[in-house]
């Protein structure tokens, strides 16, 4: 029985879960090995599987012949999308690559590509049934190509190009055969389908060429009929006669109009000259002519020599006459050669200008000429077009011609993917891994065990744990009716292990202490050890300070007690303060271990205070060796040291001999402890003044176990 009742709230005790676990430790660890040693025997009668695994990278690949732009112009193509991708990986999932395998292989006479065959009981009875189909109604191939596809993976490597072909079989030799079979069917194929697209090509291409090349020569031919029956020859391979003929007269008559106006002008620029008496010898026209030069130069000696003479001859002297008479003549005679010259300069215009009449007469019968052959040109230019068109694409299909023709054999048409890596013959096979397995299954029985004693537990009841229990609860569970005068404190009396205890009053005023007297019961045994073990063990307190008024007496009491709790299978550890360290003496295999003095003192670690009881399963913290007034100087730590120990065991008992109520309070930084009155004889006076203490400093519950004497004497028999 869990000793919860019905109505009361309740709250679930881990460390009563863990203890439970940890009492069956033997049970669960001996379901543990049953479950791994059946784990491993069903390893090992599997048969294994191994599986191996072949890389295919896609990428462009053009002929070793091809030129640098034909690979750039390959590899710009959509063949690098993911959806090619996706699709050469259905491809190499297809049912006639998988034929194809199957066939070269040989798997169809393998008992491993077709257990239908041989089925085993088991598959005969589901078949009956109708729970499951007879995969004999299948055809053999169909069988071989399902068992063949459910070893087989094809993936594409996450981020990139390549696509993996994984299989899985008993035979570690096919399973690297396979995917290798498998890789080279499939590039095989690829090969083989630009192949198959060169020799199309190539067929479809012959008939088309020779239409072309006819059509060809057909349209250059009515080019060239048509361009001379109506005259449009060519001149420099560009422009037809007439326009070349009026391009010429047109740069003619500018030629001879810039010379007719050149004429004109030197022609007044002479006639200026000699209207205005001016010297004629600065004009470019009349100092080029040589008469003019030598008519010049005898004037200038005439000249000469007419100076000379006036310097020595009168004027009327014969000799200046006859040279005057000269100098008139000869200037005459330049006069007259300036007008022939000027007269030149006007025929000059004037053949310019008939020049210039002749050519825009010229002109205008070309312009005629022109304009007709314009006319012609057009239908000349419709058919050159036509003659055009036709040449390119027979010489574009000629290009595509010789591409194909030249990769009509095998090895220059190369698949556009290549094998990365081949699968190799597996040694460790891929499934079953033994040693996971165990583990896993041992891991998960363990796990399921504790999980399964746990809930027992909870099932059961004895996880549960009352909350929020107030005295009128108490006072219900005891039977008690008596009211409780409002000056008294209460006091936790044990009775027998049957109830789990009583409400005492004790009056603070010297008048009520006989009273408070009489309410204690007489009977010793509702104050026994192992009744207030019983109520220890039902408060699930993580904490108890013994309180022994006497002396050595009290304290064997306490160590009754704790021994008494450690048989009941509950985690507990008695931490000796007294003075006189008796229950060292009583517990430990060492009376010099070290102890909660060394501790304190820092002289020792937590874990070297820390000894078993040599009678239990009990753990002791001893006195220590080390000075006591020197280790009260850190009493204050004992606070955290208690706390940490209540983390680790189910109950921390401290004994703290003949203490005063100022001493248990710098141990607990909480109200939330059981205070032990261990009085081997009840005596009225000692224990009205302890309770009043512990009610002045707010401790509700002090429980008094009585029996000192007697813990004494089973003490002294056990040991």
């Amino acid at each position: 029985m869990s000793g919860v009742s019905r109505d009361q709230d309740v709250d679930i005790d881990l460390s009563q879960l863990v203890r439970a676990v940890w009492a069956r430790r033997l049970r669960i660890l001996t379901i543990t090995l049953v479950g791994a040693g059946v784990a491993f025997a069903g390893a090992k009668i599997m048969s294994p599987q191994y599986r191996s695994e072949t890389r295919i990278l896609i990428e462009p690949r053009a002929p070793a012949f091809a030129s640098t732009q034909q690979v750039n112009d390959a590899g710009a193509g959509p063949l690098m999308d993911e959806l090619n991708i996706a699709s050469q990986v259905q491809l190499l999932q297809s049912a006639d690559l998988l034929k194809k395998v199957i066939n070269d292989l040989k798997l169809y006479n393998l008992p491993e590509f077709d257990d239908a065959a041989n089925g085993s009981a088991m598959s005969s009875i589901l078949v009956k049934l109708h729970l499951r189909k007879n995969p004999m109604e299948n055809p053999p191939e169909e069988r071989v190509i399902d068992a063949f596809v459910e070893r087989l993976q094809v993936y594409q490597v996450p981020g990139s190009r390549v696509i993996g072909i994984s299989f899985t079989s008993k035979d570690p030799k096919l399973a690297a055969a396979i995917p290798n079979a498998m890789a080279n069917v499939y590039l095989s194929t690829q090969s083989g389908a630009k192949l198959d697209s060169n020799s199309e090509a190539t067929r479809w291409l012959e008939p088309e060429i020779e239409s072309l090349r006819r059509k060809v020569s057909e349209a250059e031919k009515k080019v060239a009929e048509y361009r001379t029956s109506h005259g449009l020859l060519q001149t420099n391979g560009t422009t037809t006669f007439p326009a070349q003929q009026l391009n010429d007269i047109s740069a003619e008559l500018t030629r001879v109009r810039g010379d007719k106006a050149n004429a004109e002008a030197r022609a007044q620029a002479v006639r200026n000259a000699l209207s205005s008496g001016e010297a004629s010898d600065t004009l470019p026209d009349i100092m080029s002519s040589q008469a003019i030069q030598r008519l010049k130069g005898t004037e200038s000696g005439l000249q000469s020599q007419v100076s000379d003479l006036q310097t020595s001859l009168l004027n009327s002297h014969p000799r200046l006459k006859s040279l005057r008479a000269q100098l008139a003549d000869i200037r005459g005679q330049i006069r007259q050669e300036t007008q022939k010259i000027l007269a030149s300069i006007e025929n000059e215009a004037k053949v310019a200008d008939l020049r210039a009449s002749e050519l825009e007469r010229q002109k205008d019968t070309v312009q005629a000429n022109s304009a007709r052959a314009g006319e012609d040109e057009v239908g000349l230019n419709a058919l050159e077009r036509e003659a055009t068109a036709q040449r390119q694409l027979l010489e574009t299909y000629l290009v595509r011609y010789r591409e194909a023709a030249s990769r009509a054999d095998s090895n220059s048409s190369p698949a556009d993917a290549r094998i990365v890596s081949k699968a190799i013959e597996p040694v460790d096979p891929y499934f079953p891994k033994v040693v996971p397995i165990v583990v896993v299954a041992a891991v998960a029985t363990l796990i399921l065990s504790a999980i399964v004693t746990m809930l027992a537990e909870l099932f059961s009841g004895r996880a549960l744990r009352p909350i929020d229990a107030s005295a009128e609860t108490i006072e219900a569970e005891t039977g008690a009716e008596e009211k409780i005068a409002p000056q008294a404190a209460p006091v936790v009396a044990v009775r027998n292990p049957a109830r789990a205890s009583m409400l005492a009053v004790v009056a603070e005023e010297e008048d009520a202490i006989d009273e408070a007297a009489a309410q204690v019961p007489e009977d010793d045994n509702e104050f026994s050890v192992a009744s207030v073990a019983d109520y220890l063990t039902g408060s699930r307190a993580p904490l108890a300070i013994a309180i022994s008024p006497t002396g050595d007496d009290g304290s064997a009491a306490t160590v009754l007690l704790t021994r008494i709790l450690a048989d009941a299978g509950r985690r507990v550890v008695l931490i000796d303060m007294t003075g006189s360290g008796h229950p060292t003496e009583l517990m430990a295999e060492d009376q010099g271990a070290p102890g909660v003095t060394d501790l304190l003192c820092g002289e020792a670690a937590f874990g070297d205070t820390i000894h078993s009881d040599r009678l239990s399963d009990a753990h002791l913290i001893p006195q220590g060796r080390s000075d006591v007034r020197r280790a009260m100087r850190g009493v204050d730590r004992l606070a955290l040291l208690l706390d940490a120990l209540a983390s680790a065991y189910d109950l921390v008992v401290v004994e703290c001999g003949a203490a005063d109520v100022a001493g248990v309070s710098r141990l607990t930084r909480s109200r939330d402890v059981e205070i032990i009155l261990s009085l081997p004889q009840l005596e009225e006076t000692v224990f009205v003044t302890l309770m009043t203490e512990f009610q002045a400093a707010g401790y509700e519950r002090v429980v008094l176990m009585s029996e000192g004497e007697a813990a004494e004497q089973r003490l002294g028999q056990a040991a």
